[in-house]
């Protein structure tokens, strides 16, 4: 039983900085104005409720699960910039003007 306690007690302390820094890679791409930085095309988008209807937008098209923005592996945002790059809010939002 102390093994195994033991055991727990230094997986824990050593899995810690690991969560930690997960938690910050998604922080790492918004700056203090609530902006992502899309560095394939080297510009900001500033995430709001005009962005996040976008993005649901992009998911529902292309036929994928609703996954909260910051939670999505850096690969999948990078596929999301690159499609909002090639539809424009006039193209998205054509219903609404």
């Amino acid at each position: 039983m102390k093994k195994t306690l033991s055991a727990f007690l230094l997986s824990t302390v050593l899995m810690t900085p690991v969560m930690v820094k997960a938690a910050d890679d998604h922080d790492r791409d918004r700056d203090a104005q609530g902006r992502y930085y899309d560095p394939d095309y080297r510009d900001y988008h500033q995430w709001n409720e005009h962005e996040e209807r976008a993005y649901r937008e992009y998911l529902k098209e292309r036929r994928l699960e609703y996954k909260e923005w910051s939670k999505a592996e850096r690969k999948e945002q990078k596929e999301y910039w690159k499609w909002r790059h090639k539809h424009p809010d006039a193209v998205i939002f054509r219903d609404e003007h």
